[in-house]
């Protein structure tokens, strides 16, 4: 037994050596919990823009019974009034917690990492709706989820500073899960990544960072983003977002502003986007100034290059999308049902595969659709789900394995009106109905006995998939491509979005490019 892994005798709960001290829990509900244990130094002062730097250790037991403080970010649904507010001196941002069923170093469970999504620029492990206790019971896994810097701080392309610094607080996490997870009944070869939306896109990040390799050995994107700047379009951005505050984008002239200044000029800038479309074309509509950069060195090419490639040939893969994606985003801006026809074909010419000739084409092969569902459709095509379904593609054209599913199952809130929306697969996974988007998802209406069991088996089938890299149903192939269909009856059937999927064969997705 390492040093790392030696136990520690328990007092008011159960305690853990790691590498940097040891840390005190809480047991809670049969599992043993630990909240806010730093993997890196705060990103301050001069660490400030800078890849992250290992925890420093410390003397004696560390409580670890609350969550960290978020990193600085835009205002959002990031959870209940009581999580703390982020914190500009940065004490406590890039930190892990522990759901673990036996701190036991002899368990030898299999890990699940989360990894949050928030478009980049807000979200952090403390979400009420990120409770993982259901999983790490129901699974008998040890669950790990984490923060990492967001916005500004993470992703700014700056001069002096490293590009896609989220993505190497994400490395770090893995680092100190590697190192530590022991400790906690955890087994550091089978180590599965997943998350959703920027989460999801951070999974396919990882899969494409040489940093990242053999940090874990399976993972799952939930609704994986197709927006992937260029070098020169990540730098346009920033170079508007320092003008914001008056000051160069670099890392030298921003590390005298408070965080928070840049929290709300991020936000400013977010609101202006739709008016760079000349610029920065495709990226413009989404009013999210922050992705991963394909700099090159850090993320050296797209993730569906990368699989493609063979770079993730020995990592098993789980991917899927939902099926009414962009609803969500229609509901919140009240423009479910007041999309106007000419909204339509700007947005058609603008993400459809060869402009105005798909515009056409979409027409043609959604004669019945409405000015909204076209509208609907076209953003949850090129936003999410052909992004997962090429990722899918690309990693069995690279030699590697791949499951695939589509959530179809409608969320009941609001009449039914959200349909299968984007994020809808939280509350279902993590069985946290109350807590977060499950307010808007399940508003006005109970949680019926079908969701609760479509959200044991999302739990079973993610579980299953981190043990033994089989979700329960069979892998993608490009003959008869069948995915996992969830709904109220899940079903295993062909991919269920063929024209879609036909509409977008052969179509690249290359990193979003500065216009000239």
């Amino acid at each position: 037994m390492s040093e790392s892994q030696a136990p520690v005798t328990e007092t008011a709960g159960p305690v853990v050596r790691t590498a940097s001290g040891a840390v005190r829990g809480r047991r809670e509900d049969g599992l043993a919990v630990f909240r806010g244990i730093p993997f890196a130094e705060p990103p301050v002062g001069e660490a400030r823009f800078q890849a992250p730097r290992p925890a420093r250790a410390w003397d004696g037991t560390r409580e670890a019974s609350a969550f960290g403080p978020p990193p600085p970010q835009e205002p959002g649904i990031t959870g209940r009034k009581d999580v703390p507010a982020p914190d500009p001196t940065g004490v406590g941002w890039l930190t892990v917690n522990v759901w673990t069923p036996d701190p036991d170093p002899s368990s030898a469970r299999p890990v699940m990492v989360w990894i949050y999504g928030g478009a980049f620029r807000m979200g952090h492990a403390g979400q009420p709706g990120y409770d993982a206790q259901h999983i790490a019971r129901d699974g008998d896994v040890v669950v790990v989820t984490f923060n990492y810097r967001v916005g500004t701080e993470g992703f700014a392309r700056l001069d002096g500073a490293p590009a896609n610094r989220g993505l190497l607080d994400q490395v770090a996490a893995l680092e100190w899960v590697r190192a530590n997870i022991a400790a906690f009944g955890g087994d550091p070869e089978q180590v599965t990544v997943f998350g959703e939306s920027a989460g999801a896109g951070s999974v396919a990040s990882l899969l494409a960072m040489p940093r990242a390799r053999g940090l874990f050995r399976r993972a799952v994107a939930q609704s994986m983003p197709g927006t992937f700047f260029s070098d020169e379009l990540a730098r346009d951005m920033a170079a508007a977002l320092a003008a914001e505050v008056g000051h160069r984008p670099t890392a030298a002239d921003l590390a005298a502003v408070d965080p928070l200044r840049l929290t709300s000029a991020g936000q400013s800038l977010g609101a202006k986007m739709p008016g760079y479309r000349d610029r920065w074309g495709q990226a413009a509509p989404t009013a999210t100034p922050f992705a991963p950069v394909v700099d090159g060195d850090i993320l050296p090419t797209t993730p569906w290059q990368a699989l493609a490639a063979g770079a993730a040939r020995d990592v098993d893969l789980l991917v899927g999308h939902n099926r009414d994606e962009f609803r969500l985003f229609l509901v919140m801006a009240g423009l479910l049902d007041k999309i106007t026809e000419e909204q339509t074909t700007g947005i058609l010419r603008l993400l459809a595969p060869g402009g105005e000739a798909g515009e056409r084409a979409y027409r043609a092969a959604f004669p019945e659709a409405t000015p909204a569902d076209l509208y609907e459709r076209v953003q949850t095509d090129w936003l999410f789900a052909m992004p997962s379904l090429h990722l899918a593609e690309a990693q069995r054209a690279g030699g590697g394995s791949a499951h695939v599913y589509e959530l179809a199952w409608t969320a009941p809130g609001n009449g039914g009106a959200l349909g299968a929306c984007h994020a809808l697969d939280i509350p279902l996974l993590f069985g946290t109905f109350r807590a977060d988007l499950g307010v808007l998802l399940f508003a006005g209406a109970d949680v019926p006995a079908e969701a609760e069991e479509l959200s044991s088996r999302f739990r079973r089938s993610w579980t299953s998939f981190a043990r033994t890299g089989d979700p329960g149903w069979p892998a993608y192939d490009t003959a008869e491509r069948l995915v996992q269909v969830l709904d109220a009856e899940p079903t295993v059937t062909a991919y269920p979005r063929e024209t879609s999927r036909r509409l977008w064969e052969g179509h690249e997705f290359l990193p979003l490019p500065l216009l000239p």
